[in-house]
């Protein structure tokens, strides 16, 4: 292996692995995702321990599944006796900072990252008001000089900000031209557990789902469009971050990764949002662009890898020891060779009201298979052939 790179992260916030034009979608233009996507490796089988975002935030981090951090829901803090992903970075020789969306009930105050500050007055709670300033702090810090190389983890905020069009809420985002189709897929599951119905007409934890009850086709595409223009604005904010990467002259020595809390539900199944076990939230985009190291264009179809995975992997790249019982695996081993395997099966675990903690749902993929199994109601399992 080379000498140890630079290690940008980029977290994307609710981005649907399948909103890329570079994987073929023509609703969307993805200039940023695409270049490294085409321009390094591409996981197509990368699931997120739970599709919500604190819990898949804290196992990102920490390499461990949310039921074993105690972080079950958006409202669990995150243990700081629990060594994360800049500590151990950190501890190997590396400066690391975070800039952006952390996710995690805890305030930032991670031992193993600096936390550049933002602009004064900026407000995470929409993308469009903070992707910006998150980019151009993130921006600023690559510039920055340095004798180490660098650990810079960012947090994106959208396309997030689609839970609050769900919602009603106006985000200034017109209607132009065509809208996309509704999915193959649109219609529900004439078997679909009865826990999954229940959730659809939840009023606080995950409302979003219970606001498109009423929707009819129109307002469902309204909404596929509306959610791949703030696809377009992350990617903007992303291709910000990336000339920077390249005006600073760190291109060629960076190994940047991009990937998601969890993906978004796009109408899928009538979906919303997360809080499910379908394909669409549950599946993240996964890139590394390394350039020399993983050849441009590298995509694995097949392999099953998990959001666990991501802490093991960096620790390699940077020569760090990954804590001892970590579930996840180094994703390396994949790019070396196309025999090998580090899963035979990848878990997703979901808590949907954190007012009944004894709910809840599981999720085990294989590369065949997935079957989903919940706590009560008619037609608790579901399993679904992956290859028909």
């Amino acid at each position: 292996m080379p000498d140890r790179p630079n290690i940008l992260l980029i977290l994307a916030d609710q981005l649907y692995s399948g909103a890329l034009s570079a994987v073929g979608n023509p609703w969307v233009s993805t200039p940023h995702l695409d270049s490294l996507a085409l321009g390094g490796a591409r996981f197509c089988r990368a699931y997120c321990t739970a599709p919500v975002c604190g819990p898949a935030r804290a196992s990102l981090l920490t390499g461990r599944m949310p039921h074993a951090l105690g972080v079950d829901y958006n409202h669990d803090p995150l243990s700081p006796a629990v060594p994360d992903l800049g500590h151990l970075i950190r501890r190997a020789g590396y400066d690391t900072a975070y800039v952006g969306k952390w996710g995690l009930k805890t305030q930032p105050g991670s031992p193993g990252f600096d936390f550049p500050p933002l602009p004064a007055g900026t407000r995470l709670r929409l993308g469009l008001e903070s992707d910006d300033a998150i980019a151009d702090t993130a921006a600023a810090y690559i510039r920055e000089p340095r004798e180490r190389p660098f650990l810079l983890a960012v947090g994106l905020t959208n396309p997030h900000d689609i839970c609050y069009w769900v919602m009603n809420e106006d985000l200034g985002i017109p209607t132009e031209g065509a809208l996309p189709p509704l999915p193959p897929n649109f219609g529900i599951l004439a078997d679909e557990p009865e826990f999954v119905q229940r959730c659809r007409a939840r009023l606080h934890y995950g409302q979003e789902v219970s606001y498109t009850l009423k929707w009819d086709e129109a307002r469902w595409r309204r909404y596929l469009y509306t959610y791949y223009r703030l696809v377009e604005r992350v990617d903007a904010s992303i291709g910000r971050i990336l000339d920077a990467l390249r005006e600073a002259g760190h291109e060629e020595d960076t190994l940047v990764v991009l990937t998601s809390d969890h993906g978004e539900g796009v109408a899928a199944h009538h979906w919303v949002v997360k809080l499910v076990f379908y394909e669409e939230p549950a599946v993240i985009p996964l890139l590394l662009r390394w350039p020399r190291v993983i050849p441009a264009g590298w995509t694995d179809s097949q392999r099953l890898v998990s959001g666990l995975d991501l802490l093991p992997t960096l620790c390699a790249v940077a020569g760090a020891t990954p804590p001892e019982g970590i579930e996840g695996r180094s994703l390396l081993s994949l790019l070396s060779s196309s025999d090998q395997t580090i899963h035979d099966y990848v878990i997703s675990e979901l808590q949907p009201d954190p007012e009944h903690r004894d709910l809840g749902g599981r999720m085990l993929v294989t590369p065949r298979c997935k079957y989903c199994a919940f706590s009560e109601g008619a037609r608790p399992e579901l399993l679904f052939d992956l290859a028909a």
